[in-house]
């Protein structure tokens, strides 16, 4: 599977929409829904700091790892 993004799961628990999110950290929504869908190739370091800093959690909080 490889890396997992719940990036859905710490908005719910936060309770923010993606447009708000997406406002926030300076990404286009559709952008977002490529993350939150497990679609992208790749994050840039700046965006998951944003993103953490936004929803204050951890990147933990938002990949993971499966087998």
């Amino acid at each position: 599977m490889g890396i997992i993004v719940n990036l859905d799961v710490m908005m719910a628990k936060r309770k923010i929409s993606s447009s708000e999110l997406a406002e926030k950290i300076g990404i286009t929504t559709a952008n977002l829904s490529i993350l939150k869908t497990n679609k992208g190739k790749a994050i840039r370091f700046s965006t998951l700091e944003k993103i953490c800093e936004v929803l204050d959690c951890q990147p933990g909080d938002i990949l993971e790892y499966r087998k």
